[in-house]
């Protein structure tokens, strides 16, 4: 995997747990997700 290719990945990994850390427990209930899990989901959601 090139440089670019995983600055890509980590931007868009931050902007998702970002994303989900700013909504309440409630909306993230709502996703079937808990707040410990972000990180994970986020992990998935680029491919790491």
């Amino acid at each position: 995997m090139n440089i670019a290719r995983k600055l890509s990945n980590w931007r868009k990994y931050r902007e998702t747990v970002t994303e989900l850390d700013r909504m309440t427990d409630r909306e993230l209930n709502d996703l079937g997700i808990g707040r410990g899990d972000i990180r994970r989901v986020a992990r998935t959601a680029v491919g790491f």
